[in-house]
Parts: C-alpha cells; sequence; structure tokens
C-alpha cells in the first residue's frame, strides 16, 4: 500500500526524484565521560583545537560551494557559525576543563555546551532562545571531527538517495548535494527556509514541512519525491516507479533545452513584448542574471552591506558595490532599492531593531531610513554617483503614506542638490520609484503613481501583510497564499491605477517567477517582471507560447468570480484556450 505524505514542494527545475531513504539522524548530541591519564592533557588539548580548525575549513570550503544566485542570507548563516567557531566562550571552556579536570574533548565540549543551552534557555528574547540550534551545529561539527566518521562511507551513504530528516542546515544542504543526494525531505521548513532557498539554487528536488518523514518513513525504504506538488510516495507499484522515472527524464531534457532560449526574446504569440529582468542579492549575482539572458536588473537588495559587522558601510564602499553591478550589467538597467532592515534581516549597529516587539511592524526599511537619516543619506550619495556610470533608478521599499513618500524623495532631492553644488558626477535625471508592498500603498496607489517615475509590486511582503501570515512560519504557512482574493484584487488595483496616471508599474516578487501564476500576472497588465535568475529561461519559454490578448479577457473574467475556491482553478486554466488566428 502506498503511503503518502504532504509538505511544501520545492522545485528548481528538477521537481521529481526516486531513490533509497538515507535517514540523517540529528538527535541530542551528547558524549560519554571519559577521563585522560595525567600525561595526555595537551595532547588532547591539541585534538581539540584541531578538531575546532577543521570544523571551521569545513564550513569555509561549503561557503565557497555556494551558488551565485542563492540570497546571502545563506552565507550569512554559515559565517554565524564560522563566529562561534572563533568564540572565546565556546572553545575556551572546553580546552580549560580539558586542563582543569582531566576529562577528554568530548566530554568537555559537551559540558560546555550544556552550561550555554542553560543560558540560552533562560533568556526572555525568543530569537536569542532560538540560537542554541545554531550551537548544537556548531558543537555537532565539532564532535564529528573528534569522532572522525569515515567521510567516504558517509558519501556511498547518501549518494542517490533521498535523504530524510527533521530539518537541515545549509552547510548540511550543500553537502548533501555535493555527495550526490537525489533529494531531500525535511519534517520542518518553509518555502523560503534556508533549506529550501539553496535546494531550489541548487536544482536538488525537495519537500519540506512533510511532518511526520522521520517517523512514517524507514531507511532503505524506496521513495519518491514529487516536489511538483509537495508529495513524498512510499510503498510505490512498478507503474508509478516508472511514471515518475520517466518524467525525470523529460525535465532534465526541458531543462537543458532552456539554455537555448538565453537570447531568445519573450513575445507572446501575439507579438507583445515582456521585459524580463533579474532579482539580485549581490554584486556576484550579476554573472547568474546575464547568464539567463536578464534584461537588467530589476530589484538590487543591498542589505548584504549591512550584514555581519561591527561598523557601518561608508559612502565609497556603497559607491564600489554598486558600480560592479552597473559596469557587469554593461548598459542595462539597474534598479537599486535601499536600505529594507528590521524584519528577517537584521543589522549589528541597531539594536533596537531586534528588541522589537514584532519587527516586521516596527522600526524597518524606509520608516528606519527616515529615522537615520545620516543613514539613508550616504546611501543615496552612492546611488546618485553610481547613476552617472549608466543607467541606474533608484527604489524605495515599504512606503505606507504619501508623508513617508514625500519625506523621502525631499531627501534624494536634496542630495541630489549638494552633489550637484560639490561637482560630484550624478546623474541629476535618476528615476525614482516606489515598492508597493502594503495593502497601505496598493490602496493609495494612486498617490504614489503622481509623486514617483515608477511603481514595482513587491508580491512577497504584500501577500504577507494582506493576509497576516509569517511567511517563514511553517506552522501558518499553508495561509501564505498568491491567489487570495483580497491579494489579487490589490495587484489588479495597482497595476489599473498605474495604467490610468501613465506611471510604469512591475512586479519583483516570488509571483513573477512561479509557473503556476505567470499567466496570471501578465492577464493583470503587467509586462515588467522581475526574478530570481533561476526562474527566467522558463519563464521566456512559457512567454512564448502565451496569446497576451486572451489572458487579459480570461483573467478579467477570472477577478469577477464571486467564488474564491474557483480562483486556483481557473488560474490552472489561464492560456490553455485557443487563440484566434
Amino acid at each position: 500500500m502506498t503511503l503518502s505524505l504532504h509538505g511544501i514542494g520545492v522545485d528548481g527545475g528538477i521537481g521529481t526524484a526516486v531513490g533509497r531513504i538515507a535517514m540523517l539522524a540529528r538527535g541530542s548530541i551528547q558524549a560519554e565521560p571519559r577521563m585522560l591519564h595525567h600525561g595526555n592533557v595537551e595532547q588532547e588539548v591539541a585534538r581539540f583545537l584541531a578538531a575546532v580548525k577543521s570544523a571551521a575549513d569545513q564550513l569555509r570550503q561549503i561557503r565557497s560551494q555556494i551558488p551565485p544566485d542563492t540570497p546571502p542570507d545563506v552565507a550569512e548563516f554559515i559565517d554565524a557559525h564560522l563566529l562561534m567557531l572563533e568564540d572565546r566562550a565556546l572553545i575556551q571552556g572546553p580546552v580549560d576543563l580539558i586542563r582543569e579536570e582531566g576529562c577528554s574533548a568530548e566530554w568537555a565540549l559537551q559540558l560546555k555546551r550544556n552550561q550555554m543551552v542553560k543560558l540560552f534557555d533562560q533568556m526572555e528574547d525568543p530569537y536569542l532562545r532560538t540560537r542554541r540550534d545554531d550551537l548544537d551545529h556548531v558543537v555537532g561539527r565539532v564532535m564529528a571531527q573528534l569522532t572522525s566518521k569515515d567521510r567516504q562511507e558517509e558519501t556511498d551513504e547518501v549518494r542517490g538517495r533521498i535523504v530524510v530528516a527533521e530539518e537541515l542546515t545549509p552547510a548540511d544542504t550543500i553537502v548533501l548535494h555535493n555527495q550526490g543526494a537525489a533529494g531531500l525531505v525535511t519534517e520542518y521548513g518553509s518555502p523560503m527556509s534556508h533549506t529550501a532557498i539553496l535546494a531550489r539554487s541548487l536544482g536538488l528536488p525537495a519537500v519540506v514541512g512533510a511532518h511526520g518523514a522521520t517517523t512514517l518513513l524507514q531507511p532503505g525504504e524506496l521513495l519518491v519525491v514529487d516536489a511538483t506538488h509537495g508529495a513524498v510516495l512510499a510503498g510505490c507499484d512498478t507503474g508509478t516507479l516508472d511514471f515518475f522515472r520517466r518524467r525525470i527524464e523529460l525535465e532534465r531534457a526541458h531543462r537543458h533545452s532552456l539554455l537555448e532560449l538565453k537570447h531568445t526574446p519573450a513575445v507572446t504569440r501575439d507579438g507583445i513584448e515582456i521585459t524580463l529582468m533579474a532579482n539580485i542579492e549581490l554584486p556576484e549575482d550579476v554573472r547568474a542574471a546575464l547568464n539567463a539572458g536578464a534584461q537588467g536588473v530589476g530589484l538590487y537588495r543591498t542589505e548584504f552591506l549591512y550584514m555581519n559587522r561591527d561598523t557601518l558601510p561608508d559612502e565609497e564602499e556603497h559607491y564600489r558595490a554598486y558600480m560592479e553591478v552597473v559596469r557587469g550589467m554593461g548598459g542595462q538597467p539597474v534598479t537599486i532599492r535601499t536600505l529594507d532592515l528590521g524584519a528577517d534581516k537584521q543589522c549589528e549597529q541597531q539594536p533596537e531593531l531586534s528588541s522589537c516587539i514584532n519587527p516586521a511592524l516596527g522600526l524597518r526599511a524606509i520608516r528606519l531610513c527616515l529615522k537615520e537619516t545620516a543613514i539613508f543619506r550616504t546611501q543615496i550619495r552612492a546611488i546618485l554617483r553610481a547613476a552617472a556610470a549608466g543607467p541606474v533608478r533608484l527604489m524605495l521599499p515599504m512606503l505606507t503614506n504619501i508623508h513617508e513618500a514625500r519625506n523621502a524623495r525631499a531627501l534624494v532631492d536634496d542630495e541630489i542638490r549638494n552633489l550637484k553644488q560639490d561637482g560630484v558626477p550624478i546623474d541629476a535625471e535618476i528615476p525614482v520609484g516606489a515598492m508597493i508592498e502594503t495593502p497601505a500603498a496598493a490602496l493609495t496607489a494612486g498617490d504614489f503613481a503622481e509623486l514617483f517615475d515608477f511603481l514595482s509590486i513587491g508580491t512577497n511582503d504584500l501577500i504577507q501583510y494582506t493576509l497576516a501570515v509569517d511567511r517563514a512560519d511553517d506552522s501558518v504557512a499553508y495561509l501564505y497564499d498568491p491567489l487570495h482574493p483580497a491579494v489579487l484584487q490589490l495587484i489588479h488595483h495597482t497595476v489599473r491605477t498605474c495604467r490610468e496616471k501613465g506611471t510604469a508599474v512591475s512586479i519583483c516578487g516570488e509571483m513573477a517567477g512561479d509557473p503556476r501564476h505567470l499567466p496570471l500576472v501578465l492577464g493583470m497588465g503587467l509586462k515588467q517582471l522581475s526574478m530570481h535568475p533561476a526562474s527566467l529561461l522558463e519563464a521566456r519559454q512559457q512567454i512564448r507560447r502565451l496569446h497576451w490578448r486572451n489572458l487579459r479577457e480570461e483573467t478579467r473574467k477570472l477577478l469577477e468570480q464571486p467564488s474564491p475556491d474557483l480562483v486556483e482553478q481557473q488560474v490552472r486554466q489561464l492560456g490553455n484556450t485557443e487563440a484566434p488566428h
């Protein structure tokens, strides 16, 4: 009998995997008490420090293997673990215990870990309490070095198999991919979790949030991962296995064929040209964008400049980063979004952000910039200077009212005047735009359309704020619905308003690059889309098969649908009707 588990599918181009289960048990970290002979103490200290160094070297090697189009918070996760391996509290403690108590390195590390866990558990801040998981990941990595498990044996156990675990770190995910894992299944996770983000970038089929996977599935059991539909199937008959194996072959052939579309225009069957741009996080992401045929950068997130550091970036550091992107794109437009810290991204120089009860609703993005204007002005000046070297657009995030918009725009205009007076080369006519990411901004889009040169719809936050759902929270991820009628009405209202005002509008959230939603996005009238570089080729192929005017009419009828239950069904049918000859 077939056992079926359901979770959240992560499809990075290859959405299916078939293989036997390799169960990855993370369990609690335990070491047996063991005392040393007196003369072996310094030898044991050296063994412990060597294990720490090996663990750090391993993490640095893993970090170097992160795909260039992966969001920076994945690398930041590994950087945080590297910092813990340099932390005197974690490293010197076991050394002192070995010398003072004469215990083994494993037992000393275990005792220090237990002591630190108690401190974490006593902390009131929920974010800091969860850092004990990071501690366990780091301690577990050092323990693995101390126990010296045979790496070749571990690789052989994983190659060609489906790895099933409660959860995986970014480092785990990269290592398992390099060891030849065919797919991943985790009990916990969300579409925006580190595991999901990396699996998508690596093209590794995965299902996250498959509750019960580690208890209901057995090691060595033959498993099917259907990431396209978020399903995990065990106990399949021969016919079912043959079906999924054939699908894997078709997916691989399809992925190879997409490479031929890199320089092909994204033009619909009725001759409407769609502009496809890339969302990037780092200057290094330019290569991935160009390799996928991006026609520019529609969203350059700049938060990486502020993360994991003790000092704020100065104007020159901003300028160098922006110039690297502008030059790299070779004359294609680059849209630079100003600082958006304070929700899922924290800054060491702004401790009040992490102490906020609900940072997603607190001092974040443009609110922070209008409060800390010196930080904001530094970034604005660098963007204006970079704009002298190529087509750059400046975009403001998380606006909710016209007063914020006017104040932010005034600061930009003020810095334009200052730089011109100083004789600094800039683009004084730089297009300035705003992101529509909240219901408040969408409903008053007319005011923003009159003030700004362009608007860009950020669907990730717009969906989150409209539905009051934390998209990274596994317990409510099922409520995160891009097709909720309220979300669709807000997007449609924004697009229609911009068209009436004559203001350019684009979309830059995950919805733009999702093949399931792309026909709907086009049907609502959007012609400029920005997405993850990995989605660009698939989107280009899909666009060339669609009839834009047909989509417009079908979408108009869909938006008038009084029954929300039928919306998803109708979205699946979009673009399937025969175009007129």
